[in-house]
């Protein structure tokens, strides 16, 4: 019998080295729940409970070379978050950093109590009215600076 991988979020960019984590690695993690209410423009409002680490401690993790001392040095950085079929999203640093807008943004592992390891993880972003930045089935985040 064939064994199929478990999918895995790559964290890429600005980091002593790349990462990658499957859901139960991000699992083992502090996780965190928030129940959402969110307008998905193909089938109106979605109402979830979601459940999984921060994007802040999954980056912690990942040891970002950021001078976290520094406020100066962080609110231009960029989070692009790619999903396994493509679609992205971008977060600004300063929106995850505590000392900043302090979101808690997940990498979410289970969604309404069901375990995402075959789907991979999901980006929840608590504040948005719109949907569009949820992105399913994470495959990679990236980190870094914008280019001119």
């Amino acid at each position: 019998m064939l064994r199929t991988a478990r999918p895995a979020v790559r964290l890429t960019g600005r980091l002593d080295a790349p990462l990658e984590l499957t859901v139960a690695e991000l699992r083992a993690l502090p996780a965190h729940r928030v129940e959402v209410v969110f307008d998905c423009l193909s089938s109106g409002p979605q109402r979830h409970g979601f459940e999984g680490p921060r994007l802040w401690d999954v980056l912690r993790a990942a040891r970002p070379r950021v001078d976290l001392r520094g406020r100066k040095q962080r609110p231009h950085l960029l989070l692009d978050v790619t999903g396994a079929d493509g679609h992205r999203a971008v977060l600004s640093w300063a929106e995850i950093d505590p000392e900043f807008g302090n979101q808690q943004v997940l990498l979410a592992t289970s969604i309404d109590g069901s375990p995402l390891d075959e789907a991979g993880p999901q980006l929840v972003v608590p504040a948005d009215v719109c949907g569009a930045r949820y992105v399913s089935g994470i495959a990679e985040v990236w980190l870094g600076e914008p280019v001119h």
